[in-house]
């Protein structure tokens, strides 16, 4: 009753205030009927508060999301199970689910009332047009009478998980450069062939049996080398994901790190399903292995939440793909770039790796007057012509461009990428 009593309503205390009023307007004026109208407002909000005070602390709640993993723009449908656990029944039930302002308004249903142990299931449907993680929940229950004179709130403390992923789009298949086509030399190769112990060498990973131990190679580095046995040979890939926020510009979905992230995700997503092993590794720190079974969902879990580092640069970015560098190929995402990071870029060509570069000229994302942006088209010539000198095979992206036109650039062979560095040069020396 104390609760009750305590969740009275401003409509429920005006009917106490009014029933004192009125008892004290019939002593002084001895009216009697004054008296029965008071006693009449001062029973309703007391009963109210006994009616809705007997459910408290009754009820259960059931969540489920379907699906907990959406693309960015599409929808999800969470369903409310509620219960009622005692032998009386409800009075009105108002269910109000806490959302992020990510997935829109606080939905709020009302349910007329929950017979003893009846359970009864509503739903309603989020979208979120930005990636992230976002919390469903907690529940909060508002239990009142028909009058609204009384009203209780009950918080679940439960709550569930919807993550909103990067687009992932589908891309042509191309001939990727270094991919094996069943034999020969065409396919930058994750081991090497029997005998040749110093080149056929790795960092000694958990696991490893420590009779593959190389002792020359572990004497040499300072660290613990262990032999490459001979298997069947197997397509690798890294996705290298830039994270550098001077690197990029615009703001919310419409971002150039936006495009990058879609992109990685869809590039990613194509090259476990052409059988590549996969790796992903960005400039915060992240180095997701997506070669297992169920790979994309840790790999696009990840990029549901990566966001723009401050303190990232292309220096540490290098240095963390090389810790775990097996050659193979390179598919690298990066905003605006200057001509020494382009050059420090370079460091990634080893081990017979093929790189390739999507270099987003990010200035296009935002609107500059005529002399900015000639300044910025001029600065990602130079840094495009740096990449393609070092050996880079370069696809330069502007705003409103599509990855899966852009993609079949993705396979243009090594001389095509050369011819082009020699037109950049050309042109460049000719601006000067």
């Amino acid at each position: 009753m104390r609760a009750g009593l305590r969740g009275l309503t401003t409509r429920g205390r005006s009917f106490l205030a009014a029933a004192a009023a009125a008892a004290i307007s019939a002593g002084i004026l001895g009216e009697k009927d004054l008296l029965r109208v008071a006693v009449l407002l001062a029973i309703l909000p007391l009963l109210a508060a006994a009616y809705v005070g007997r459910s408290r602390y009754k009820l259960a709640c059931n969540r489920s999301l379907d699906p907990h993993r959406v693309p960015v723009g599409a929808n999800s449908r969470v369903v409310l199970r509620l219960q009622n656990l005692s032998r009386l029944p409800t009075g009105t039930l108002l269910l109000e689910d806490r959302l992020p302002y990510a997935l829109g308004s606080r939905p709020r249903v009302v349910l007329e009332r929950l017979g003893a142990h009846q359970a009864s299931s509503v739903a309603y449907t989020v979208r979120a047009d930005v990636r992230g993680r976002y919390d469903v929940g907690p529940l909060v229950v508002r239990m009142t009478d028909p009058f609204g004179l009384c009203e209780l709130t009950r918080s679940f403390p439960s709550t569930d998980h919807l993550t909103v992923i990067p687009q992932v789009t589908p891309l042509p298949s191309v001939r990727l450069p270094g991919e094996y086509a069943g034999s020969g030399d065409s396919r930058a190769r994750s081991v090497a062939v029997h005998g040749e112990d110093d080149a056929a060498t790795r960092e000694y990973r958990r696991g490893d049996d420590l009779r593959r131990v190389h002792w020359k190679s572990t004497a040499r580095t300072g660290e613990l080398m262990v032999r490459r046995e001979e298997q069947p040979w197997e397509s690798r890939a890294t996705v290298v994901l830039d994270t550098r926020a001077y690197g990029h510009r615009g703001e919310g979905p419409t971002a150039s790190f936006e495009w990058s992230v879609s992109a990685a995700a869809s590039i990613a997503v194509h090259l476990r399903q052409a059988g590549y092993k996969l790796r992903l590794v960005t400039g915060s720190g992240a180095d997701v292995d997506a070669s297992e079974a169920g790979g994309d969902g840790a790999l696009l879990d990840h990029l549901a939440e990566v966001r723009l580092d401050q303190r990232a640069e292309v220096t540490g970015l290098v240095q963390r793909v090389r810790q775990r560098a097996d050659g193979g190929l390179i598919i690298g995402l990066f905003g605006t770039v200057s001509v020494a990071e382009a050059e420090l870029l370079a460091g990634l060509r080893g081990n017979g790796a093929t790189c390739v570069g999507f270099l987003l000229n990010s200035s296009t994302w935002l609107s500059l007057p005529e002399k900015a942006r000639a300044e910025a088209e001029h600065a990602h010539a130079a840094a495009v012509l740096a990449m393609l000198q070092s050996g880079w095979r370069v696809v330069g992206v502007d705003h409103g461009g599509r990855l899966p036109a852009l993609w079949p650039q993705v396979g243009r062979g090594a001389q095509g990428f050369a011819l082009r560095a020699a037109l950049a040069e050309t042109v460049a020396g000719g601006v000067r």
